[in-house]
């Protein structure tokens, strides 16, 4: 699933080089042309629709599955719950053996985490299947989000968010989250539900982000900034969110504040992944200098 974003495409790639069939999943032909030009058969459809979904999972061994969703949609929780009971549907009647679900750090939690609960929802429904064998990856927040931070340092000159600056937060590069499920698609040596966490390198504050963010772009001196929930929903809605979105996003921050949204297991070499934001930096750079 989610072929051409950010996870999905790295694994489809990942397990094509590998000489693995693979079926691509996504909701434009134009856009996974290149991933049919590489090798992969593809399904063009809708993945909140049970029964084309079911159709693209039939007779696949294993499958990577996520929860994609639209910045501007009204009602998230219901549009992920639709989406979420597709995917156990197909996975039951496709008679898919092995799963991969993308979820989050938090979602242990289930209520008071914004879009997490919706993740936590689906663990839940995942639960429910029997006869296959099911690895849950609880990420840490994404790299990747630094990317929306650019045009408020471009226009503003500084990064804000809600988040408090000091708090110590799990962040991971996607390219890591993708090689995870990648290979445990091609192994699959789990049974039955597993949870395992992917954390990156290293816990970060966003002030020390910021701080790594600025001295790539040139101003060592980028100031974070906290700011008031209200305020942080209001830039979100004007940025393009949905007010529910921006709602839930608000949420989140302030579950992570109260140190609700953590690791489970605490770090091990297990679960600490290689990208360093240090490097990750010189991608957002290379962003901004484009702008």
């Amino acid at each position: 699933m989610g072929a051409t974003g950010r996870t999905g495409k790295r694994v489809v790639e990942a397990l094509l080089r590998a000489g693995e069939p693979v079926r691509a999943i996504g909701r434009s032909e134009a856009s996974l042309a290149a991933l049919v030009r590489a090798g992969a058969e593809v399904r063009v459809g809708d993945s909140s629709d049970a029964g084309f979904l079911t159709e693209a999972f039939r007779g696949a061994s294993g499958a990577y599955t996520l929860l994609p969703y639209d910045l501007r949609v009204e009602d998230y929780r219901a549009q992920q719950a639709r989406m979420g009971e597709a995917v156990v549907t197909a996975v039951r009647e496709g008679g898919v053996g092995h799963v991969v679900a993308l979820s989050s750090v938090g979602a242990d939690q289930g209520t008071g985490t914004g879009p997490v609960d919706s993740l936590h929802a689906q663990e839940a429904r995942l639960r429910t299947l029997t006869g296959v064998n099911v690895l849950v990856l609880r990420a840490g927040s994404f790299f990747e989000n630094f990317f929306d931070v650019l045009p408020v340092i471009r226009h503003q000159g500084l990064a804000a968010d809600v988040v408090e600056p000091a708090r110590p937060i799990p962040m991971i590069a996607t390219r890591d989250i993708a090689d995870a499920a990648a290979t445990a698609l091609r192994v699959r040596d789990w049974k039955g539900f597993v949870v395992r966490e992917l954390l990156g390198p290293r816990d970060l504050s966003y002030a020390e982000a910021t701080r790594i963010l600025g001295e790539r772009i040139g101003q060592p001196e980028l100031p974070y900034v906290k700011l008031p929930p209200d305020d942080m929903a209001a830039a979100l809605i004007e940025g393009g969110f949905s007010q529910d979105l921006a709602r839930l996003y608000v949420e989140l921050a302030q579950a992570i504040n109260d140190g609700r949204v953590r690791s489970l297991e605490g770090r091990t070499p297990a679960n600490t992944t290689p990208t360093r934001f240090e490097d990750f930096a010189d991608e957002l750079a290379r962003a901004y200098a484009a702008m």
